[in-house]
């Protein structure tokens, strides 16, 4: 097992911890990443992410890092962790996929295995990779060389569940690699693997976790939107249902990142090919998109009704990453709520000391503010940092300034509504 010589690629969320694992087993790891920048702030011992510690950095002694794809050629089991968005059309993109697909099949050698770890939808991995891997590697599948898919199962900024400690599913394109591609998982989970009888099955398993979460919380979001109506504060309702010992603990909000707010469409677009129309799926994802455009509208509402003016404005957003404690702003959807007010012609000031401004500029042409505004008309609380709760927003609320909490994260007596 040790003789592997294991190449990722991709160093972000989830190729970075991976590739640190193995590498503590005493695996020799060649990360890749196209991005230089990142090479060369891993290869300093940092990681932006925060998802690696530096003192894990410099614990993984066999860890080599490149954007070189010669290095990656002395490999012989590939491990394929590149990120799986959607288009502007929300169908799947799997350029990145393909092109990691190409650069691994430019140094594949005979008996080398390739898995892959990235979101697809069932079929993805025999249908689209290995037709690329046998065209730049004139190898044939299953003859010279072989696959497998592991699904990721990585919770950004989770401290708690770690790659170590998920269980991890796994499958390969023969018995005898599936074996083996559950044995070299095995070597670094604590907690033990799930073999899959197929690639296909273990494809769907990874796509249904997030569409699955994706359902119950846009049920919870729709509870919300009918609780909001009737005037029923939707936490205080969940707190009583949730007495109940098999009732499941999902509350609303708004649903980004590159998962779950990402992955339905996967599923949905497999399922479209067979000629089936998901119908739930696509009605979760409907109203979860639509979440931060009733929040600004909620807020708006909440101006007119108090006498204030809305156009000109200022509003702050506080929190603009996808999800709490995580410096990920990718698909994050506080940009929605950003957008809405705009079109009121609010002016949307945007405060969030976990993240890099100069990416949130980059990305979405945002500048972030060092700190509130003492004139501001309104406050929406975005995302839940635990750095916020140093903010204290009582000399706001007292003043006039609406307070609308989002995450259920205030003190509900300084606030003036919550999602």
């Amino acid at each position: 097992m040790k003789n592997k010589v294991i190449s990722i690629i991709g160093l972000g969320y989830v190729g970075l911890p991976l590739a640190v694992e193995f590498s503590k087993k005493g695996f020799q790891v060649i990360g890749f990443d196209i991005n230089e920048a990142r090479i060369k702030e891993l290869q300093q011992g940092t990681d932006h992410t925060l998802e690696v510690s530096n003192e894990e950095l410099q614990q993984a002694s066999t860890l080599q890092y490149t954007n070189k794809a010669a290095d990656i050629a002395k490999a012989n089991t590939y491990i394929v962790t590149v990120p799986t968005p959607i288009t502007a059309h929300k169908f799947p993109d799997l350029s990145p996929l393909e092109a990691a697909s190409k650069l691994v099949g430019s140094v594949l050698s005979k008996n080398d295995i390739v898995i892959y770890e990235s979101t697809v939808f069932p079929g993805c991995t025999e249908e689209v990779c290995v037709p690329i891997l046998e065209e730049k590697s004139g190898l044939r599948f299953n003859e010279d060389f072989f696959c497998g898919y592991s699904p990721e199962r990585i919770n950004p900024g989770d401290k708690k569940h770690r790659v170590s400690n998920i269980v991890k599913v796994t499958s390969g394109s023969t018995p005898e690699i599936a074996n083996e591609v559950d044995a070299l998982y095995k070597s670094i989970i604590t907690v033990g693997t799930f073999k899959a009888s197929s690639i296909k099955v273990a494809e769907a398993a990874k796509v249904i976790e997030n569409s699955q979460r994706d359902i119950n919380i846009a049920f919870v979001n729709e509870l919300a939107l009918i609780f909001g109506k009737l005037g029923i504060d939707t936490h205080e309702v969940l707190q009583a249902a949730g007495t109940k010992w098999n009732f499941l603990p999902f509350t609303p909000g708004l649903v980004g990142g590159h998962c779950i707010g990402v992955d339905p469409y996967y599923l949905t677009y497999k399922a479209k090919s067979v000629g089936y129309n998901p119908q739930v799926i696509l009605a979760g994802r409907k109203i979860n998109d639509n979440m931060g455009k009733y929040i600004a509208e909620r807020v708006v509402k909440l101006m007119i009704k108090q006498e204030k003016l809305v156009k000109g404005a200022k509003v702050t957003i506080l929190g603009i990453t996808f999800k709490e404690n995580c410096p990920d702003i990718r698909n994050t959807r506080v940009i929605d709520i950003i957008h809405e007010l705009t079109e009121y012609g609010v002016e949307v000031e945007v405060f969030d000391d976990n993240v890099n401004a100069s990416e949130v500029k980059k990305e979405y042409d945002i500048e972030l503010v060092s700190s509130i505004s003492t004139d501001t008309s309104a406050m929406i609380l975005a995302v839940a940092h635990k750095s916020f709760n140093k903010i204290d927003v009582t000399p706001f609320f007292k003043e006039g300034c609406i307070i609308f909490d989002a995450k259920n994260f205030l003190p509900k007596s300084i606030v003036t509504e919550r999602l």
